[in-house]
């Protein structure tokens, strides 16, 4: 490595993030936090500044009576009053519970129902929210056991003359946070992160796989902070490692998706991550507009995760924004995470080219074998490698009863290592029931090769037609190429056919009133593909489909809706 890339300031030695919270001032005096507001305008904050802001809020949190191990539950819209409020409990021992907003209003009863089942699987003992929801969420908590109240988050920020923040002893092994998971294929379950877990994952992303350096390295992130890849990649990594980050509102990004790269370029960020979705999405907008002005060649990694990869998709987005914009060739990284394992299992390196591994395509689904395709073969598959598992992280694929499974051969991932939750909060029944002989089953398919991921998918969505292996993800992206579909608003799982078969559903979200002329393109564009033309076609009006809070299609809700004749 030439010495312009190596490494400058050397990484802390922090044994508690609360350590971090209290010294990463003096050490970074001059990073910190940027806070996009909605019209744009930005709210800069250094390292002191949150040092100080997150000790007010500390204290303010102690008046109230909450001490260490209490749960908070945290509901604000913009990102500047969830970090701080985040970070002032992470100072106290305060244990922080991150939950989504609310963003229609027209499903507050699902929201409200949903929000209080997560405060009362908690055990929280208050909820700060921003003052712009106290109207709408007033009657949070009244059926949680052990209740106190509701605080509104801008009181916090002003503190409490005459208090100051009592100092609270905070061990490595103590919880830092309870991180629940998205709910797309269970109900949501309560992730008991200690500190110990959060410093071991973080170390092994920000060193090992990204070389991350608080004197070059800026991030920019529209994720939302109530989960794992916008909390701990962009909050708590960078509170840790001394780097800088710039956050753009999550909105701001759903109703305009230009500000990403545009953020990137104004402000040279050289990190970022996204779910696979926004790649296709940044390269649609982006292809629609003129931003001439726009240089990303300062841009050293765009993570990628959350959801299995298309090949082609990314293809496209390097192509173009490298010729255009002048995006570096090697700087998409594909990644692996969980919740589960606090967040990185795998990643890509970054410099290093992304590997795609094109095999043939019905011996996968009958064998679950990973064969290379023949070179001018239309029957093969494309899977993107996510990297080699970070360092102190073991992961090997097995099959049903625990045995592992030689490269090139599709398995359950399972994994153990330091940076592995210590359980499920309250619910150690559903956290025993994933584990096997020390290793944590993740639900999630994928194959070994050189060392290297390939995540194909879950086990829970598997679709078995005439005993091929079908994963849904290949079929939506198919779907969501047929004009008029809205890209990655499609679902596709399976129902009960004749003589004990299974056959093909697919339900989309559409534009436009001739959904007989796009059912019938559907069903011939699946059919080319997989052999296998769809027993049904349900279309819907855009934004019918339900979705995780990290935005994630709930497939086997849609499956139950529909089996129920539930659907919208």
């Amino acid at each position: 490595m030439s010495a312009e890339n190596r490494i400058i300031v050397p990484m802390p030695d922090f044994s508690t993030l609360a350590e971090a919270l209290a010294k990463i001032g003096e050490l970074y005096p001059v990073n910190g936090f940027t806070f996009q507001h909605q019209d744009g305008r930005e709210a800069p904050y250094s390292f002191p500044a949150i040092e100080r802001e997150t000790r007010t809020r500390g204290a303010a949190l102690q008046h109230r009576g909450l001490v260490k191990g209490d749960r908070l539950g945290i509901i604000a819209v913009e990102p500047e009053d969830f970090i701080l409020t985040f970070l002032a409990a992470i100072r106290t021992g305060v244990i922080p519970v991150p939950m989504y907003p609310p963003l229609y209003l027209g499903r507050i009863d699902n929201y409200l129902q949903q929000t209080e089942a997560i405060l009362q699987s908690a055990s929280a003992r208050f909820v700060a929210i921003s003052r712009d929801l106290s109207a709408v969420l007033s009657s949070l908590g009244k059926r949680v056991e052990g209740f106190a109240g509701i605080v509104e988050i801008e009181e916090l920020a002003k503190g409490e003359p005459g208090s100051s923040l009592a100092a609270v002893r905070i061990d490595p092994d103590d919880l830092a946070f309870l991180q629940y998971t998205s709910g797309s294929t269970a109900e949501p379950r309560g992730v008991m992160i200690t500190h110990r877990c959060l410093i071991s994952n973080i170390r092994a992303f920000v060193g090992t796989g990204l070389d991350a350096d608080p004197v070059r390295d800026k991030g920019v992130t529209w994720l939302p902070l109530y989960h794992d890849m916008g909390l701990i990649g962009f909050v708590l990594a960078p509170i840790y490692r001394g780097i800088s980050v710039v956050f753009i509102p999550t909105l701001r990004f759903v109703r305009n998706p230009n500000v990403w790269m545009e953020t990137m370029h104004a402000h040279r960020g050289t990190i970022s991550f996204a779910p696979n979705f926004a790649f296709g999405l940044a390269l649609r907008k982006a292809r629609a507009s003129d931003h001439e002005h726009w240089d990303l060649s300062c841009v050293k990694a765009l993570g990628c995760g959350a959801e299995p990869i298309h090949a082609q998709g990314i293809r496209e987005f390097i192509e173009f924004f490298g010729q255009r914009y002048q995006l570096p060739e090697n700087c998409v990284a594909p990644a692996y995470g969980l919740a589960e394992s606090t967040l990185a299992v795998t990643m890509k390196r970054w410099r290093e080219p992304l590997q795609i591994c094109r095999i043939d395509k019905p011996i996968f689904e009958k064998e679950a074998k990973a064969v290379p395709a023949e070179e001018n073969t239309c029957f093969a598959l494309e899977h993107v490698s996510c990297g080699a598992p970070l360092p102190g992280l073991d992961l090997a694929i097995m099959d049903r009863y625990g045995q592992v499974l030689p490269d090139f051969t599709e398995g359950e991932i399972c994994l153990r290592g330091p940076s592995i939750g210590v359980g499920y909060f309250g619910n150690p029944e559903a956290w025993q029931a994933i584990l096997r002989d020390g290793w944590l089953r993740t639900g999630d398919l994928g194959y070994l090769a050189a060392g290297e991921l390939y995540v194909t998918g879950r086990i829970k969505d598997l679709i078995i037609l005439n005993g091929r292996n079908i994963h849904p993800q290949v079929v939506e992206w198919l779907a969501s190429e047929v004009e008029g579909v809205r890209k990655g608003c499609v679902v596709a799982f399976s129902r009960p056919g004749q003589n004990g078969s299974e056959e093909l559903v697919l339900v989309v979200e559409v534009r436009g009133a001739n959904t007989g002329k796009l059912i019938s393109e559907i069903g011939d564009a699946v059919q080319k593909a997989i052999f296998f033309k769809p027993a049904d076609v349900i279309c819907l009006k855009p934004g019918s489909l339900p979705r995780t809070s990290s935005g994630k299609l709930k497939r086997h809700q849609v499956r139950r809706q529909y089996l129920s004749s539930g659907l919208p």
